[in-house]
């Protein structure tokens, strides 16, 4: 499911200064998407945090740990870079991922219907639906059964934009489809911390994850970006499709 572009080192010149154009004409340079969006919940920046939860330190992302979890790290084959975190509750899953985007406008509008798109294009189908974290996707993602037939798994997924990041989550398992499953999985996504950095970034550059680092409490302090962030994501990148993983169990 080829959703996101590789980075910018894969990118012509005049793409790069084409992304570049349309950002300046977005809002005025000190209008970024926290002025235009009250934030009432997470995930949050890192610069907007300043409590007392315990999260796991991942790099790019900081993530609530929860009785009897387990977490995945989920490694591209092709780059062996760190490329998601995968929580597990009760069997149904979380996977996470965070992404640079502009700093003058959100991504996820873009981003739904090209998920939307790509679906359909499989033979699944999906609504875009009101949620506890804005607009979603409930996906009917089309899958070969034991039998050699086509069915169907649901999933959810979660898009919420920050100060130039995109965090995207998918939810997989009963609680893509039950209320009371998903919400332990719904509070990890809204305890979620992001930690962008300074560094330079094309839009939809996939922000660096690394092996679990100590549990980090409170979150408020800005940390440090990961050593060696990845350029982007391979074309045929499937969200839902695992690699290699580290599990720990919590």
């Amino acid at each position: 499911m080829g959703l996101f572009r590789r980075g910018a080192k894969d990118e012509a010149p005049d793409e790069i200064a084409e992304v570049a154009e349309v950002a300046a004409e977005v809002g005025t340079p000190d209008q970024g998407v926290e002025d235009v969006i009250e934030r009432t919940q997470g995930p949050w920046d890192v610069d907007a945090v300043d409590d007392d939860v315990a999260r796991i330190d991942l790099g790019a992302l900081r993530v609530p740990g929860v009785t009897g979890m387990e977490l995945r790290m989920e490694i591209d084959k092709a780059t062996d870079v760190v490329s998601a975190a995968s929580v597990s509750v009760d069997g149904s899953q979380l996977q996470l991922q965070a992404y640079a985007a502009p700093r003058t406008d959100g991504i996820w509008d873009e981003i739904r219907e090209e998920i939307a798109a790509s679906v359909v294009q499989q033979g699944g189908s999906v609504d875009d639906l009101p949620g506890p974290f804005g607009r979603e996707l409930l996906a009917r993602l089309p899958v070969r059964t034991a039998e050699g037939r086509t069915g169907h798994r649901p999933a959810r997924f979660l898009g919420v934009d920050g100060p130039r990041w995109f965090v995207r989550g998918v939810i997989t398992g009963k609680a893509a489809v039950e209320p009371e499953a998903a919400a332990v999985l719904e509070g990890v996504f809204a305890g979620v911390v992001v930690v962008r950095g300074t560094e330079a970034h094309a839009p939809r550059d996939l922000l660096g994850l690394r092996l679990p680092g100590p549990v980090a409490a409170p979150a408020g302090a800005a940390g440090e970006a990961t050593d060696g962030e990845a350029d982007g994501v391979r074309e045929d990148f499937n969200p839902l499709e695992r690699g290699p993983e580290i599990t720990e169990i919590r």
